[in-house]
C-alpha cells in the first residue's frame, strides 16, 4: 500500500508543472512543516494540519489536528472518510487535495495537489502588462553588455593603469589607481612602506613574485641549507598536492619561493605565521632521505614527534681551545666552563650567602634575579659581570689608604700579582741612616756590615710574606680566585699563576645552548607565581622550569628544561595539531628560524623597547620577511 502524490503548479506564463512522488506508507502528514509528507506552503495552513490514513482496502480516513478544520467534499468537518471507488476532495486552506480511484490492477492511491484559487494564473499573467520587459533590451544583449563592462573595468583598466604608473616611475602618485582593484588585502605592518610601490615586488606584469625581488632588499638573508641538500630533502608529494604543484610550476609558481612562507596582503598585522606543514614535509622523515644528517626527525611539538633537546655544551679544552658537542639533556649533563659556582650554596635560605644578602640590603636571601639580569628587550639575560653582580659580596679588597679601599683587579692575574708585590714592597723597613750628615763612613767596618745584613734580612722577610699572600690568593680552599675559578699552576720557582678561560658558547656564536632554536623569556615572566607588579617573584618563577637549581652544587650542571616531564615545556606547550585544552598551540616557527644564519633570529632584530624602536643591523624589510612571527 502506497500513496502516489502528484503536485500541480503553474509557471509565470501559465504553463502547468507536475511533480510526482511516491510515499510507501499507510499514513500521510499534511501541513506547512518541511518534514510533512504533503507540504502546503501557505500561512493559512498549520505546521501539522491534518492526517490522511488508509483505514481499509476501500476507504481512506482524513482527520484534522486539534483546533483545525478541513473540508471534505464541500463539508466543513474535523474527521471524515472517502470511498476509493468514487474518490473525493479535501480542501485545506487554499489547497485542494483530490483523492482519485486506484488505477486498474494497482494498489497505489493517487492524490492530486493544487491550489484551489483559479484566478492565480490569470493574476500573474495580468501583471506582465506592468513589467519593463517590453522596453528593456533582451537578456542576451544585457548579459554581453555587463560581461564586457566587467572586463573593461576590472581587467583592461587595471592593466592600462599598471603600465601608466610604471612609465611615470617606481612609486605611484596620490589618488586612486585602477590596479588597486586587484588587491586581495592590505600589506602587513612590516611592508606597509611599500603600499605605494607595487613594482618593488611585482616587477613583471602577470608574473608571480620572484625571489630576486625579495633579495633586492633582504641582501643578508642566508639560505636554509645548501641548495643540493634541500633538493635532496624534498619529499615526493602525491595526490592533490602533486597536482597543485604541477599547475603552479606551469604558471611560474615554483616550489621553495620566499612567498610560500611569507604570505602577504593578509591585512595590516604581523606577517602570517608559516604553517607547520611547510617544515614537516621535509623534517618528518629527514633521516630517510639524508642519511648523513646529524639532525633528527621532527614533525610536531609532541613527545613522540619531537626529539629531546640537545644543547651545544663545552665538553673539554684542548689547551686554550674549547671543544663543543651537542649532548642529550639528563640529570648528569655537565659542561666544562672552568667556573666553580654552586647554585645550591647561593640560593640557600641559610648560610653565608643569605647573610651577605641581608648585610648588603639585597633581601632576605639571594634570588636568581640577584645575579641574572634580563637584557633591555627582556628576551634573554646579560652575561654575569663580576664587579656589578658579584662585587657586593666578593669585594676583593686588599688595602685601605686614607679611607679609600683598594681592590684586586678582576680578570687580570698579572695585575693582581703586581699589586700584592707592590703592597708588601712598600711596607718594608726604611733604609738605615748610616752616619750623620757631613761625616764620612769607613768602608768595611763592622757597623756597616751589620746594618747591611739586617736590611737584607728584613727585605727578604717582606718579600717572602708577599709571595705567600699571592699563593693564598690563587690557591687553597679559601683563596679569592680559587673559590670561583680553575687555577693553572705556575712553573716551578715562579709565581706566574694563570686563570683558566671561562666560556659557555663557541667563540663565533652567541652565548646560547640551543643554537638551532630560540627562546623568549618575556611571555614566561608572569607564567608562574607573578607578584603584584607582574614580574618574576624571585627564583621561584625561574625554578618552575629550571628545577635543578636548588640542588645543584656544581657550576657545570646544565639546568635547561627538558621536553617532557612534570616541569618540561610540554606541560604548557602542545603542537600545532596536538595541543590539548589549556595548552599553547606551538608551531615550528615559534622556536625555530628558517634562515639559519649567524647571530640571532630575525624576530629580534627590531624590538620595541620602552616605547622606542630598536633599529636592526639589516634593512627593516629583512627583519619582517626573514620569518613570520610565530
Amino acid at each position: 500500500m502506497a500513496f502516489l502524490l502528484r503536485s500541480i503548479s503553474r509557471s509565470a506564463d501559465g504553463r502547468e508543472i507536475v511533480r510526482t512522488s511516491k510515499v510507501s506508507d499507510d499514513l500521510l502528514k499534511v501541513g506547512r512543516d518541511p518534514e510533512s509528507d504533503i507540504r502546503l506552503n501557505d500561512l493559512a495552513v498549520a505546521l501539522h494540519h491534518a492526517t490522511i490514513e488508509q483505514v481499509s482496502a476501500t476507504r481512506v480516513g482524513v482527520s484534522a489536528e486539534m483546533g483545525m478544520s478541513i473540508e471534505i467534499d464541500g463539508g466543513n468537518t474535523q474527521f471524515g472518510q472517502i470511498d476509493l471507488a468514487v474518490g473525493g476532495t479535501i480542501k485545506i486552506g487554499p489547497f485542494l487535495l483530490r483523492v482519485m480511484p486506484p488505477e486498474l490492477g494497482g494498489d497505489d492511491v493517487p492524490i492530486v495537489i493544487q491550489r484551489a484559487d483559479a484566478d492565480a494564473v490569470t493574476t500573474k499573467f495580468d501583471t506582465r502588462r506592468f513589467a519593463l520587459q517590453s522596453v528593456m533590451p533582451g537578456k542576451r544583449l544585457m548579459a554581453w553588455t555587463l560581461t564586457l563592462a566587467v572586463l573593461a573595468i576590472f581587467l583592461v583598466w587595471p592593466i592600462a593603469s599598471f603600465y601608466q604608473n610604471r612609465d611615470q616611475g617606481t612609486r605611484m602618485a596620490g589618488g586612486f589607481h585602477a590596479d588597486s582593484l586587484w588587491l586581495s588585502g592590505a600589506l602587513s605592518q612590516n611592508h606597509a612602506g611599500l603600499a605605494s610601490n607595487c613594482q618593488a615586488c611585482h616587477v613583471q606584469p602577470f608574473q608571480p613574485v620572484q625571489d630576486s625581488a625579495c633579495k633586492a632588499c633582504h641582501v643578508n638573508i642566508t639560505d636554509h641549507a645548501r641548495f643540493d641538500r634541500m633538493r635532496q630533502a624534498i619529499p615526493q608529494l602525491g595526490g592533490l598536492r602533486q597536482l597543485q604543484q604541477s599547475i603552479g610550476n606551469a604558471f611560474g609558481q615554483t616550489a621553495g619561493r620566499c612567498v610560500e612562507c611569507h604570505t602577504e596582503h593578509e591585512g595590516p598585522q604581523q606577517m602570517v605565521p608559516t604553517p607547520q606543514q611547510f617544515c614537516a614535509d621535509c623534517h618528518t622523515d629527514l633521516r630517510g632521505r639524508l642519511r648523513d644528517t646529524r639532525l633528527t626527525n621532527a614533525a610536531d611539538f609532541r613527545s613522540d614527534r619531537h626529539p629531546q633537546f640537545r644543547p651545544a655544551v663545552l665538553v673539554r679544552w684542548d689547551a686554550n681551545q674549547p671543544r663543543f658537542e651537542r649532548v642529550g639533556l639528563g640529570p648528569r649533563t655537565r659542561e666544562q666552563s672552568n667556573l666553580t659556582f654552586p647554585h645550591r650554596l647561593h640560593l640557600g635560605p641559610l648560610g653565608g650567602a643569605a647573610q651577605a644578602a641581608r648585610t648588603n640590603h639585597i633581601g632576605d636571601r639571594l634570588e636568581c634575579s640577584s645575579c641574572h639580569r634580563p637584557t633591555q628587550d627582556g628576551i634573554r639575560f646579560e652575561p654575569v659581570n663580576m664587579e656589578r653582580d658579584c662585587g657586593s659580596c666578593h669585594r676583593l679588597s686588599f688595602d685601605e689608604i686614607g679611607g679609600t679601599i683598594r681592590r684586586l683587579r678582576h680578570g687580570s692575574p698579572e695585575q693582581v700579582i703586581a699589586d700584592v708585590r707592590g703592597l708588601y714592597r712598600a711596607g718594608g723597613p726604611a733604609l738605615p741612616v748610616w752616619t750623620s750628615p757631613g761625616t764620612r763612613r769607613i768602608p768595611g767596618t763592622a757597623a756597616e756590615v751589620n746594618a747591611a745584613v739586617q736590611f737584607a734580612r728584613a727585605r727578604a722577610g717582606v718579600q717572602l710574606r708577599g709571595e705567600r699572600k699571592i699563593q693564598e690568593i690563587f690557591s687553597g680552599p679559601r683563596g679569592a680566585c680559587f673559590e670561583c675559578h680553575v687555577i693553572i699552576a705556575p712553573p716551578p720557582g715562579t709565581l706566574n699563576y694563570r686563570i683558566a678561560p671561562v666560556r659557555f658558547a663557541p667563540p663565533d656564536r652567541e652565548q646560547r645552548y640551543l643554537q638551532h632554536g630560540w627562546f623568549d623569556h618575556r611571555p614566561h615572566r608572569t607564567a608562574h607565581w607573578p607578584d603584584q607588579r607582574g614580574q618574576m617573584q624571585g627564583s621561584r618563577a625561574c625554578a618552575s622550569c629550571h628545577v635543578q637549581v636548588y640542588g645543584s652544587g656544581n657550576s657545570g650542571d646544565v639546568m635547561l628544561p627538558v621536553l617532557g616531564g612534570p616541569a618540561g615545556c610540554q606541560v604548557c606547550h602542545g603542537g600545532e595539531s596536538s595541543a590539548t585544552r589549556g595548552q599553547v598551540a606551538s608551531t615550528c616557527a615559534m622556536c625555530h628560524d628558517y634562515h639559519m644564519g649567524p647571530g640571532v633570529p630575525a624576530a629580534r632584530l627590531q624590538q620595541t623597547v620602552r616605547g622606542q624602536r630598536r633599529q636592526s643591523t639589516v634593512p627593516q624589510p629583512q627583519a619582517a620577511a626573514a620569518r613570520g612571527q610565530r
